[in-house]
């Protein structure tokens, strides 16, 4: 079974003060550059693996998306996203992204955003959203860019946002990797750019569009802090159609 980090309390706790998780969508820098990634919604049925509190599912729904299915292990999300949605198109289940089961072309679109770095299991999981998703439809998901899950050094810091501020260490040793990021012993799967992009073609995907993700003037305009995060990309963000 996965780490079920996000239902201990201390770490929910600092999790939902994060602008993520108080501003939802507009609160990730990343946003708009992934939105901008996903197919027309219009009709479309999506499943989200790592919902979280369900901002991209309520998004998705304003978009026109038909259904949706949101899925994640932590119970305390679980329960925020159901308090804060009223939609009946909108389903939310507990679900062990390590074992997931999902029907054969039962979706147009599968999103995750910062979820797919904590899972062992990520081939196996890849092949069932592969069979999941109807001819010609969508995966779009974000990632911990590589360079912060390598390995860490003695001394090593994080960010607000639990990246490491410590330079790269042991790039080609990928494997699970403990941080101290709101408790003590975040468990993160360190994968190679090629690691990811291998098993995506392996499986029969073709990659639509693949970004190693740093802020656009304006955001760093608008938002000084993130001047940083031109020195390295924070973030990787892949499409790949069935």
């Amino acid at each position: 079974m996965a780490q079920n980090i996000y239902d201990d309390p201390d770490f929910f706790q600092g999790y939902s003060q994060l602008g993520r998780s108080v501003q939802g969508l507009a609160g990730a820098a990343e946003w708009p550059a992934l939105q901008s990634m996903l197919p027309a919604l219009r009709g479309r049925r999506v499943v989200d693996l790592g919902c979280g509190f369900g901002w991209f599912c309520r998004w998705v729904r304003e978009q026109g998306a038909s259904a949706v299915l949101g899925l994640d292990l932590s119970e305390r999300m679980l329960a925020r996203a159901r308090a804060t949605t009223s939609d009946p198109a909108i389903t939310y289940e507990q679900a062990d992204l390590e074992q997931l089961r999902l029907p054969a072309a039962a979706f147009d679109l599968a999103h995750s955003s910062l979820a797919l770095h904590y899972v062992v299991a990520l081939p196996a999981l890849l092949a069932q959203v592969h069979d999941a998703l109807a001819p010609g439809g969508t995966l779009v998901f974000s990632v911990e860019h590589p360079i912060y899950t390598a390995p860490r050094r003695p001394g090593w810091t994080t960010d607000a946002e639990g990246r490491s501020t410590w330079p790269v260490d042991a790039y080609l040793h990928e494997g699970p990797r403990s941080t101290d990021w709101l408790a003590t012993g975040v468990i993160k799967q360190h994968r190679m750019i090629g690691t990811y992009a291998k098993l995506l073609i392996g499986l029969g995907f073709t990659l639509a569009h693949l970004e190693e993700w740093g802020p656009a003037p304006a955001q760093v305009a608008a938002r000084p802090e993130l001047a940083l995060e031109c020195e390295r990309p924070a973030f990787l963000l892949v499409a790949a159609r069935r």
